[in-house]
């Protein structure tokens, strides 16, 4: 039996877990991943601390088969490091190149992304939108960084949805080849974070269900430029 107790919120189409919102049956492995994501995006798990296997079975409860391949799927995503005799470890932190770089490729190809999604809404893709900014907005009891790690996860999955609700797969799989999000909220752990994104993602969303393409890329670009706003005197700690 399981100690993990996650949220239920469903995942889009090339989120964590790799279903539809909706769809997502969700598995023990599914659950031990997004723990161990919302641990390492809350700092729980700090950059370049080790991560040991036997530690986690005895924590959460499960058996190292989860463990391992949440870790392996980890490893792809760049957020853990594995080394020869010595096991996995958080990945260190992108440098400020990297962040801004980041920030570069977003403003050119998520507003664009936006734009398109709003041409190609459909009313169960309406449905499937206001399911996920539900979630997002929906407040929650757990502890701080716990929440703020499930809110990371989210957010990853929301633009991730709109990317693929585009209908350019090149465009869906450059813009997850970043894993943005998830070092981004590594970078800062602050409550203004999760309230000012809400409030972007909402614009967003309106924009979206009302299939105003022009809204949705103005939108996607004011949320995008705030947040390398809120992010920037943080790139100055980095390397």
């Amino acid at each position: 039996m399981t100690t993990l107790s996650l949220g239920s919120a469903a995942a889009p189409s090339n989120a964590p877990g790799g279903q539809r919102l909706g769809e997502r049956v969700r598995s023990l492995g599914d659950e031990v991943y997004e723990t161990l994501l919302s641990q390492l995006i809350s700092l729980k798990i700090a950059p370049g601390m080790r991560i040991a296997v036997d530690a986690l079975v005895r924590e959460l409860g499960v058996s190292q088969t989860p463990i391992r391949a949440a870790l392996i799927r980890l490893e792809t995503e760049g957020l853990v490091v594995k080394t020869h005799h010595v096991g996995y470890s958080a990945a260190p932190m992108p440098t400020r190149r990297r962040f801004e770089q980041m920030y570069e490729l977003r403003l050119q190809l998520e507003p664009f992304g936006a734009s398109l999604a709003a041409q190609h809404m459909t009313d169960a893709a309406r449905q499937e939108l206001a399911a996920l900014s539900a979630a997002m907005s929906a407040p929650s009891a757990d502890d701080a960084r716990v929440a703020y790690g499930k809110f990371a996860v989210l957010d990853a999955q929301f633009h991730s949805w709109i990317a693929q609700q585009s209908g350019n797969e090149l465009l869906a799989e450059a813009l997850a080849r970043l894993y943005a999000h998830t070092h981004l909220f590594r970078l800062r752990f602050h409550s203004r974070v999760t309230e000012e994104a809400v409030t972007e993602h909402a614009r967003i969303v309106q924009a979206l269900e009302a299939r105003d393409a022009d809204g949705a890329q103005a939108a996607m670009r004011d949320h995008i430029l705030r947040s390398r706003e809120r992010m920037a005197p943080f790139f100055e700690m980095l390397d």
